[in-house]
Order: C-alpha cells, then structure tokens, then sequence
C-alpha cells in the first residue's frame, strides 16, 4: 500500500471517530467538556482534512495514482463528511436541510461519476468543486468549535455544493452533443 492510500485509510479510520466525539456532545453538559470534545472533534477534522489534501498531492506528484487509490479516496472523502454533517446535524449544530442537500448532492454526483468512470469517461474537479470542498471543510471545523457564521458558512457551502453538481452535469451534457 502506497502513501496515497494510507492517507485514505487514515480519513476512513478517523471518520467514526470524529462522528463519536460528536455525539458524546449530544446529552454533553459540562462546559469544560464540551470545550474540549469541540477541540478534539475540530482538531480529528482538521487531520482528516489533510490527509485528503496530502493523499491527492502526492499520488500526483509523485506518479502514485493507482485503482485502489481511485476507489479508496473518494469513499473516505464522503465518510468524513458524512460523519461530520450527521454529527454536527444530530448535536443541532447544522441545519438538517442544508446537510440533506449537500449529502444528496455528493451522493448522486460521486453515483454518476462511477458510471460515467464504467464508460472511460471521466469529467475532472472543476474550481467550483474545489471551492465547494474548502468551504464545506470550513463550515463543518466553525461548526465542531460552535464559532460565530459557521451556520452562514454552512449555507454558502450548500449553494457552492449545488452549483459544482449542476456544472458536472452541464459539463456531461456539453460532451454529448
């Protein structure tokens, strides 16, 4: 197993925990436990951020893209996230539409881009999704630490998120024709 991939294994494995480091928030009313279950579940996010950063950069940097990377860097992408909206959503923390539209979002374009993948098609991360990862990244690390505009940040993410699903889908439509 290359670097690439041990990264994506490391965000797998921190995924589950950061999800129970929120819910052990849930009934939580301990104001110095909190702060410190807010630091560590921000601080477990914040690594798993990196590692999906460093996991991308060195599997291209140094000629390490492999099939299992393929595989395994997405799941662990929509692992992280959806430990951290799910937890952040239960804890009443996000917004249950906001995280409904973005996981549905995810969801249906990482469904479409492993079909489209079946056909060697491949329709490339544009800016938009780019954009839309960091800010998800940013809302959901306000969001763990309870900071003022998480919640603003978290519907700039939604509508980031919606508008990268729609330019994937134009983007295919524009290919077609």
């Amino acid at each position: 197993m290359n670097l690439p991939n041990a990264l994506a294994v490391l965000r797998i494995i921190l995924a589950p925990i950061l999800f129970a480091l929120l819910l052990a928030l849930k009934n939580e009313n301990d104001p110095v436990l909190i702060s410190w279950l807010n630091y560590f579940s921000a601080v477990i996010f914040a690594v798993a951020s990196l590692t999906d950063f460093f996991d991308g950069y060195i599997a291209r940097s140094w000629n390490q893209k492999t099939k299992l990377g393929a595989i395994l860097d997405p799941l662990a992408d929509k692992m992280l996230t959806l430990a951290a909206f799910l937890g952040l959503m239960i804890i009443d923390r996000a917004n249950a539409w906001a995280v409904y539209l973005i996981l549905v979002r995810e969801f249906f374009i990482t469904g479409f881009r492993v079909v489209l993948a079946t056909e060697n098609i491949n329709i490339a991360a544009k800016f938009s999704g780019k954009l839309k990862t960091t800010i998800q990244m940013i809302a959901i690390g306000f969001l763990c630490m309870q900071w003022w505009g998480g919640e603003i940040l978290l519907w700039v993410a939604v509508i980031l998120t919606l508008y990268s699903g729609f330019e994937y889908i134009f983007n295919y439509a524009k290919m077609q024709k």
